[in-house]
This record gives structure tokens, C-alpha cells and sequence, in this order.
């Protein structure tokens, strides 16, 4: 799967920025990268944000074990890939017919936290029990990106920013290093990532999360990796109830 947001709709981590690139390209420039994806997955399925970006997936081959799901409600577009264990306990938790599918059960939980549910981000993704990764779009007002990992990492995924500071998330490694040279890196495990450019692990919310070099067996740095800095605590944490209309995504 492959999720790009455009830097108004999505403020890229600091960290994940990096300064000129000769190795990365600007990803909307001639529809480059939707070009490419399909090259490289000609069953595949585009799904366009307008300007805020686009969701693409292969409906061809994929791990059975690990399957892709996309759903839209409301507005709001989801792709997962991969496994939700305790998906019968979240449709009744959420008010779900039996039908929905997994994309569908995280949409409705990022509902729950956009309109002020009683839980903290960190504990509506910790309920997420699985083998997942999930890419989410909110086309309404906000404009929002929600994106998150499982605790294990079980599914592969990546991201990385192109020429233009533009946001690319991937279970294909290959597509992320080639736009993004070396802003490349692993999305965390146990993490979430929301619009303002928040990422935060939830598996750890009091610490904070650390960007580290990576080095290749030359000893070039060749890209990034985000750790849960143990000796960091945040402060309290909270969100505070402004509305459903308000981005809830800057308070993180």
C-alpha cells in the first residue's frame, strides 16, 4: 500500500525533513509516483484526495495472512493492512454491524477520538489488538491524517518525505527509498502519527520519541530511525474538549 500527503495536510516530523537530496524526487511532479505504482502493480487502485494527496494498493498478489482492507465513511478513507484480533469485541464497542470490515472499525474509532470519545489517542490505538498498519484520511473540515503501526511491527512499513517535504508512507521499501533518499526510514512500532506533525509511541505515551542515523556497511548515513528516548517523560497528557469542528490532531 502507498499513501502520499501533501506537506499542507500533513507537517512531516522535523527529524524526518532533511535538506537538499540529490537521491529524492518530487513525487507529484507529471503524476510521477502514481505513474510508477502502477508500473510496478498494474491491478492496482488509486484513490485521489485532490490536493491533499492520494491512497493507492495492489488488489493483486499480497500476503494472505496480512491482507489489505480500504473503506470510506463520511469522508474519512482508511487503508489497512494486515489483521485486527479483537475486531468482533471493537464492532460492539463502536456500535458496528457484524458486515463491517476492519478499515471500517478504525475509522469509527478515529471518529470516537475526533469528536472527543473519553479516551486519550495513545489508548484508542492500544485497543487495536493485531497485525496491522493503517494510513487514514479525513476529507471533512480538518483535513486530517491519522497513521499508526502495531506494537511488534508485523506488517512492513516506511515513509519518508520527497524533494518538496511531501509526506510518503509504504509497505513497499523500494518506492520510499527511491523518492526519498535519504529521509528514509522505518515508521516506528507502536507508534501514531497525526497531521501537526505529531508522532508519538503508544505503547511508551509518557516518553518521548528520538530520531537516530542509520548507517550502511560503508558507514554512510543512509537514513533514519525513531526510538522511544527512555530517559524523556512528557507532561501530562490530555486533550482537551474544543469541538468536533476544531483539528484535534494539534493538540499532539
Amino acid at each position: 500500500m502507498l499513501a502520499v500527503f501533501n506537506k499542507s495536510v500533513a507537517k512531516s516530523p522535523d527529524a524526518l525533513v532533511q535538506g537538499p537530496d540529490t537521491e529524492s524526487v518530487s513525487v507529484f511532479k507529471d503524476g510521477y509516483l502514481v505513474n510508477h505504482f502502477s508500473s510496478v502493480h498494474p491491478a492496482s487502485v488509486v484513490v485521489n484526495l485532490s490536493s491533499a494527496g492520494f491512497i493507492a494498493y495492489s488488489s493483486g498478489s499480497h500476503n494472505p495472512l496480512l491482507p489489505r482492507v480500504f473503506a470510506v465513511v463520511d469522508d474519512i478513507f482508511c487503508l489497512l493492512e494486515g489483521h485486527i484480533e479483537n475486531v468482533a469485541d471493537l464492532k460492539q464497542q463502536y456500535g458496528l454491524n457484524k458486515t463491517a470490515n476492519e478499515a471500517m472499525v478504525v475509522i469509527e474509532a478515529y471518529r470516537t477520538l475526533r469528536d472527543r470519545g473519553p479516551y486519550p489517542a495513545d489508548q484508542i490505538v492500544r485497543d487495536i489488538q493485531g497485525k496491522f498498519a493503517f494510513v487514514l484520511f479525513d476529507a471533512t473540515a480538518s483535513q486530517s491524517t491519522f497513521i499508526a503501526s502495531d506494537a511488534d511491527g508485523s506488517v512492513p512499513f516506511f515513509w519518508g518525505t520527497d524533494a518538496e517535504g511531501h509526506l510518503v508512507v509504504s509497505t513497499d521499501s523500494k518506492i520510499v527509498k527511491q523518492v526519498c533518499g535519504k529521509s528514509f526510514a522505518p515508521f516506528p512500532k507502536g507508534c501514531f502519527f497525526t497531521s501537526t506533525g505529531s508522532l508519538q509511541s503508544y505503547v511508551h505515551p509518557i516518553n518521548e520519541l528520538k530520531a537516530v542515523p542509520r548507517v550502511d556497511s560503508s558507514g554512510e548515513v543512509c537514513g533514519l530511525a525513531f526510538k522511544v528516548d527512555e530517559d524523556s517523560r512528557k507532561g501530562k497528557l490530555g486533550m482537551p474538549r474544543v469541538g468536533s469542528d476544531a483539528n484535534w490532531s494539534q493538540h499532539y
